[in-house]
This record gives structure tokens, C-alpha cells and sequence, in this order.
């Protein structure tokens, strides 16, 4: 029999008074909250969260604060904030142009070698910038190979499709230490009722991705049938796609992006199509190697700083970017070649310096995206609260979302006063999460961690309850 919303709200009650590891502190978890966990049946036992003074380190509220929980992309405060701390925020990545062989009139008789430094934010226009400034130099033809470099990440053959089935989305695109704009291509899709054609736009377009468009163009209303477009990566190497169905003029334009080719390829295919539309000749092909003991230095490339790629890692919660910080924080503190094994133990040591109870802290690739990561919210409020008086603090703050006004948090919260809220947000199968700082009315700042691991994510049932504990802190603290 269905219990009553009164009944469910009188059982929870009873079953936090008497949860083991619920050792309240002064303040109760009020009514307001737990009737949400009821009226959303989400059980006790799925929910941690903790409230903290970071004034004192005193906890005000939790609940289930020492239980081990996915965190999501939450743990992307750690990973950024560990960057942060550990290599400030001036620190940037150098991505460099090598010669092997004769330079004359602009002529390079050899090869020019790209060395990825791990810069995690080449987009297509800063890589446009990289080949300008090559052109800069008075490079305009190479008559060798372009040779890619990108032995500064050394890791294990992994399976981007192994999450969740979805290889070619741009959240499970894979760390590269040359990695180009994300790895990804935009597509357009439009019928033109003048030529009658189905037209497909790429952006990037390079030569070496082969794109079949075998869209019917279909007269009339965009109506069933005609409206249907399908998508296939019709290669091991991501190399070539094929477009197939039907669609009208009358239907909207369609948009989708999608992560292709290799990451060496990739570089390779837009890198060419940038220097030829420059103005530079290039005949020959591409090489992966490491660079030649013997090349020259012609060009070192900058990436933008830290601060700003810890900002567009948070606000976006940009799963790539944050495991490239994880991969250089391990060559910072152990040398190259980056692995995962280094970044964790990277994260460890740090943790051990500040003393941090970082027990059972499973950081894996530092995004988030994975099952493996665990954390409680006790030990993300405790680096939260460590951040909030951290010499790089403001650097660190503003890069989290605002309530109801950028990153993931544009359309959540939006009654909170401007600035009260400074979450990351974390979400995955049966994950919800939010990470960070809440401003109350009296002006004072407070760390917020709350993490919920039911199935009931799935469906919202945990927004409620992160906005519920915003909504106290305001009013109450």
C-alpha cells in the first residue's frame, strides 16, 4: 500500500534521528529539507551533504557526511584546485614547432615536427594563431613530412565509447598531449530549394576526413519522412561518414558536433587545411614520432594561463580539460610522460602536505566521468573550506558557476541573489552533485557539498534537495 506524503515525511525523520553516522551537530537537518528527500523518495542512505563554516572548519549540518559517494564532475573542484595550488595560476603549456633539415627563402627542404605540450584548450581558432604564427616566421613551404610528437601523455589504450556506449560525443573525447580543438566537427545540414540538394557544411572540413552525403532532397512540408537524417562513422579510424535519409527545405537547419579522426590525424588534417588556406605549400604526409634529437627549435606557442583554463573547466565542466590538468600535475611533480598513475599520486602528496584526510579518495582521471571515483562529502567540504583561504582563492571561485547566471547553473537557481551561489555541478547515471559556496543574508560565506547516489537522479529528484539546502543557508545562516 502507498504511504502518504505525512507518513513517508514522519518515517525519514525517524530513520535520520537514528542513522549511525548522523552525529548531528547544533543544528538539526530542518523540515524543509527532509521533507524534499521525502516528497522526491530519495532514501537517507543515498543522500551525504555538509555544511561548513570555513571560518572554524566547524560542520553546521550533514548528513551520511563519511560515507564514500560518487561525485560526479565535483571532483573537478579537487582537480582544479590542486592545479591550482600546486602550480598557481600563470602556469601554461608550450606547444612547439621543430625543423629537421634546411631553411632557404622560406623553403624548408626536411621535416617540421609539432611537439604537444598538453595544452588542454588548442581550439580551431588558436590553432589558426599557432599556424600564423608559423607563417610569421617566414615558413611557407615544406618540402619533408609533418611529424607529430605527442609522447609527453603516455597512456593505456582505453575505449571511449566504454562509459556509455557514445564513442564519438564530445564529453568522452580522450587526453591527448597534441590534442586540437576537442577532436571534434560541426556539422550543418540545410536543404536548398534552389539547387535541390541536401548541403552538409564541416567546420573543420580537413582533407583526410571523407564525408558521403546521401540525403535526399525531399519537395514540400517537413513532414514524416522527411525530416529524418542519419548519422554513421563508417570507419575504425573515424575517418569517413556517411549521411543518409531524407529531408525538406522546409525543415529547420540541423547542427550536431562529433569527435573524428585520431588525435594525431585530426591535428594533422586541420593543421594542413589551415596552412594551405594561409598560403603554405605542403605535398608530403604525416609521421608520428617523437622528435628527432637533432631538430631545431623554430616556434614555441603559449597556451592561455591556468586561471583561465580552471575557469572554462568549471563553469562548462569540461571533462577533457580537467584530465589534462590531472595528467600535468603528474609530470610537474614526477616528470614526463604523463599517466594517470602519476596525477593520482601527484593528488596524494598534495593532499598529505595540506593534511588532508584523503582516505579511500579515488580521483581516477580527475573529471569525473567514471565509476570508479568516490569521495565524501566530508573530504570535499574539507578542500573547499582549505580553497576558500588558499592564496589563489578569488582565481578559484570565480571559476564556478553562478546561480541562474553562466555555466551549468544558467538556468538553476535563479531566485537566488546575484553571486550568492558558487556550485559546480556534477551529473551522471544515478549521480547528482553540487560542490561549493553559498553566500547567506548576513553576508557570510559557507561551503556547501551535497551528493546523492539513487536512481532517482535520473529523473531531477536530487535538484530539489541541493536547492533546498541553498535555500536554508540563505535564510538561516
Amino acid at each position: 500500500m502507498r504511504r502518504s506524503t505525512a507518513t513517508v515525511h514522519r518515517v525519514l525523520l525517524a530513520a535520520l534521528s537514528c542513522a549511525p553516522l548522523c552525529a548531528w551537530p547544533a543544528i538539526t537537518i530542518p523540515v524543509s529539507v527532509t521533507q524534499v528527500m521525502a516528497i522526491q523518495h530519495l532514501p537517507p542512505s543515498a543522500v551525504s551533504f555538509v555544511i561548513m563554516d570555513p571560518d572554524s572548519d566547524r560542520v553546521l549540518m550533514s548528513l551520511n557526511s563519511d560515507t564514500p559517494r560518487s561525485p560526479a564532475s565535483t571532483i573537478k573542484t579537487v582537480t582544479t584546485f590542486a592545479a591550482l595550488d600546486l602550480l598557481g595560476p600563470a602556469f601554461t603549456w608550450r606547444t612547439s614547432a621543430w625543423i629537421r633539415g634546411t631553411v632557404n627563402a622560406g623553403v624548408l627542404d626536411g621535416d617540421l615536427i609539432l611537439q604537444g605540450g598538453g595544452d588542454p584548450y588548442i581550439t580551431l581558432e588558436r590553432w589558426w594563431s599557432f599556424v600564423q604564427a608559423l607563417r610569421a616566421t617566414g615558413l611557407k613551404s615544406i618540402r619533408g613530412d609533418i611529424v607529430i610528437d605527442n609522447t609527453a601523455f603516455s597512456l593505456p589504450p582505453e575505449d571511449p565509447g566504454a562509459f556509455d556506449g557514445q564513442p564519438n560525443r564530445s564529453y568522452n573525447v580522450l587526453p591527448d598531449a597534441l590534442m586540437v580543438n576537442f577532436q571534434s566537427v560541426e556539422f550543418k545540414l540545410a536543404a536548398n530549394a534552389e539547387s535541390r540538394r541536401v548541403e552538409i557544411i564541416a567546420s573543420p572540413s580537413p582533407g583526410n576526413l571523407a564525408i558521403e552525403n546521401h540525403i535526399r532532397f525531399v519537395p514540400g512540408r517537413c513532414l514524416r519522412g522527411a525530416d529524418r537524417v542519419d548519422f554513421q562513422v563508417d570507419s575504425a579510424r573515424w575517418d569517413r561518414v556517411v549521411f543518409s535519409g531524407a529531408l525538406s527545405p522546409q525543415c529547420a537547419q540541423r547542427s550536431f558536433t562529433r569527435v573524428l579522426l585520431q588525435p594525431a590525424t585530426y591535428a594533422f588534417g586541420t593543421f594542413v587545411e589551415l596552412w594551405r588556406d594561409s598560403g603554405g605549400e605542403f605535398l608530403g604526409k604525416l609521421r608520428i614520432a617523437p622528435k628527432p634529437d637533432d631538430a631545431k627549435p623554430l616556434l614555441g606557442f603559449d597556451s592561455l594561463s591556468l586561471g583561465e583554463i580552471v575557469r572554462l573547466t568549471n563553469k562548462f565542466s569540461n571533462n577533457l580539460m580537467a584530465r589534462h590538468l590531472l595528467l600535468t600535475l603528474g609530470i610537474e611533480r614526477f616528470g614526463e610522460p604523463a599517466t594517470l598513475e602519476k596525477g593520482g599520486a601527484a593528488v596524494s602528496e598534495w593532499g598529505r602536505e595540506h593534511g588532508f584526510d584523503l582516505q579511500g579518495l579515488d580521483i581516477d582521471n580527475g573529471s569525473g566521468l567514471s565509476r570508479s571515483t568516490h569521495i565524501s562529502a566530508r573530504q570535499l567540504a574539507v578542500i573547499l573550506s582549505a580553497a576558500y583561504h588558499s592564496r589563489f582563492a578569488p582565481e578559484f571561485m570565480a571559476s564556478l558557476p553562478l546561480g541562474g547566471m553562466d555555466g551549468t547553473l544558467r538556468s538553476r537557481m535563479k531566485g537566488s541573489p546575484g553571486g550568492s551561489v558558487r556550485l559546480k555541478t556534477g551529473h551522471l547515471d544515478a549521480v547528482s552533485g553540487v560542490a561549493g559556496y553559498v553566500t547567506a543574508a548576513s553576508g557570510k560565506t559557507y561551503v556547501l557539498a551535497s551528493l546523492v547516489n539513487h536512481v532517482r537522479a535520473d529523473d531531477g529528484a536530487a535538484e530539489p534537495l541541493h536547492a533546498a539546502l541553498v535555500t536554508w543557508m540563505q535564510h538561516n545562516l
